[in-house]
């Protein structure tokens, strides 16, 4: 079977079973809605284009006959989050994918650079301290910010001239990361009444989800648009990526311009990441496990793994957050996804171990 029909293939069973779970997920919580409800409310809301009167217009093509508080708890309060969780597993995913394979290291993810530390001293320092914000800019931008800062600022470490070797990128990145957590647990220490806050976000949370989140500025779901466009280029470096994985050397002498396709596959996970962690705060293991696991059943082609990585991704935070929001007390996304990522990770090194004796 050819790559492009294993990865349609699989991609159509995963975005079907992402589907899938998204509808559970929305009828799942303290008021039930019928899985067949919360079809009918998203079909409610589909416009298509519409020419009457000589004009251009939208028109909604279908009407069900619901309960006003079936919809309004699927599409105000549910859908929002369940959304931005899926986008957000889709990114992590992705780059941790890319991060395993730039590594040649299976126990690699997104934060291994210090873009998740970068972000959390933006997002720390805007709510503690905003006056140390320039230009003013919230907690979001300020989280993606210090993500950027944090990232570009680890690859120029570990720059000389003109070449970035993968072992020296890995030891800056932990050394920045360490850093990073020093100046967070110093701004904690000083958060007072603002500790409360900071805890929740640095736990990884998707609560405070809603449909701005995907159509801040003039009509345009930015958001999405901007991992997907993240996440082509990264799929048309797949191949790339692929060669890389023999080492640098035989990569340079099959072609590839080796110093530039690393630039770039660091740049743009780390700007999917920083994306993700700036609107969810820090949630862990999903850029670690799901691609690891998605390697184990697809192989390590990066032009199948890819994409199969990112839906996996997206449904597994979209299940973990179900079960986050589920029981007697809500709990932060993060500790579900700890919870069950940690158990899996040391399941892994194990078997890793046990393969290698």
């Amino acid at each position: 079977m050819s790559v492009a029909r294993r990865a349609t293939g699989w991609s159509v069973a995963l975005a079907g079973a992402l589907a899938v779970t998204v509808v559970l997920s929305a009828g799942i919580g303290p008021v039930p809605v019928p899985a067949e409800a919360v079809v009918k409310a998203v079909l409610e809301a589909v416009a298509v284009p519409s020419l009457a009167e000589g004009e251009l217009g939208w028109r909604r093509p279908f009407e069900f006959s619901l309960q006003d508080s079936n919809r309004a708890i699927v599409m105000r309060i549910r859908l929002p989050r369940i959304l931005l969780g899926a986008l957000v597993g889709f990114a992590l995913s992705a780059a941790g994918t890319v991060m395993q394979g730039f590594f040649r290291n299976p126990m690699a993810d997104p934060s291994i650079i210090g873009v998740s530390s970068g972000a959390a001293v933006g997002a720390v320092a805007a709510i503690v301290a905003p006056a140390l914000i320039p230009f003013g800019l919230g907690l979001e931008p300020a989280a993606f910010a210090g993500a950027l800062i944090t990232a570009f600022g680890v690859y120029a470490i570990a720059t000389e001239g003109g070449r970035t070797p993968v072992a020296t990128l890995l030891l800056a990145g932990v050394a920045v990361q360490t850093f990073l957590g020093a100046v967070t647990s110093f701004l904690l220490l000083h958060s007072g009444e603002s500790m409360e806050e900071v805890v929740y976000w640095l736990m990884g949370h998707l609560d405070n989800a809603g449909w701005g989140d995907f159509v801040p500025v003039a009509g345009l779901p930015l958001l999405p648009l901007f991992v997907a466009c993240c996440f082509l280029l990264l799929l048309a470096y797949a191949r790339d990526l692929n060669v890389m994985l023999l080492g640098e050397e035989e990569a340079a002498g099959l072609g590839i311009e080796v110093e530039r396709t690393k630039r770039l596959l660091l740049a743009v996970s780390a700007v999917m990441t920083g994306a993700g962690v700036a609107v969810s705060g820090v949630i862990g293991f999903v850029g670690l496990i799901v691609p690891h696991v998605m390697r184990l059943v697809v192989g390590p082609d990066h032009r199948i793994l890819l994409p199969t990585a990112a839906l996996a991704g997206s449904a597994f935070l979209v299940a973990a957050d179900t079960v986050a929001r589920s029981g007697a007390q809500e709990l932060p996304v993060g500790i579900v996804t700890a919870a069950v990522g940690a158990p899996f990770f040391l399941f892994l090194l194990r078997r890793r171990r046990v393969h290698e004796l």
